[in-house]
This record gives C-alpha cells, structure tokens and sequence, in this order.
C-alpha cells in the first residue's frame, strides 16, 4: 500500500459539515434540514460532469473528491457546504489506512 502525501497547504477549502434534522410536519410525515456540525478545511478535486436525460428534463450530475484531515462524524447521508454549494456525501474512506486523512466521494446540488 502506497502512503499518501498530501500538503496541508492544499487543503484551502473552508467547508461546514451538515448531518440532516428531521422535524415532524404534524400530518404523519417530516421536514428534513440540515444543521452545522463542524466546519473543515478540505482540498475539493472536481472529477466528472454527466448529462443525463430524464423525460423532458435535463440534468447535469458533477462529482467531486473531497479530501479532510480524519474527524469523527463524517459519513455518507451527510453534506459538505462552501456558501451556496451543496454537495452531498456517498461514499467515505481512508486512502491508505493510515487514519490521516478522509476521501469522500460526493455530488455537487
């Protein structure tokens, strides 16, 4: 296994971590936000851009790799936000199993 190298001088990327609050709607369903657990700096790696037809409608799907320093709670169902971008997390693992940093793989909203 191949240990990863990664300058902190690139995580440059100001994030807040936001794990979703459900609230009951009082008609048996719930309203789903999102609330700020931590913030975090991150290196953000733009990996692909698909156009994809749904019906009439058509979408454009951007993933991303974003890289942080190993903290507690990141995890997929979660989101990362840097302003007015959303982008939500599937995907979470150790490059190198050495508990220094973390890789999510996400999709930009």
């Amino acid at each position: 296994m191949n240990l990863t190298f990664l300058d902190a001088g690139q995580l440059t990327a100001r994030l807040d971590l936001e794990s979703p609050v459900e609230t009951p709607d009082g008609q048996g369903g719930v309203t789903v936000s999102h609330a700020v657990e931590s913030t975090l700096w991150a290196r953000i790696e733009p990996v692909s851009a698909v156009r994809e037809e749904l019906g009439h409608i058509d979408r454009q799907a951007v993933t991303h790799r974003i890289w942080v320093r190993r903290t507690e709670g990141v995890s997929a169902g979660k989101r990362f936000r840097k302003g007015g971008r959303i982008f939500e997390i599937h995907t979470v693992h150790d490059p190198d199993e050495r508990g220094r940093y973390l890789v999510a793989q996400v999709t930009e909203v």
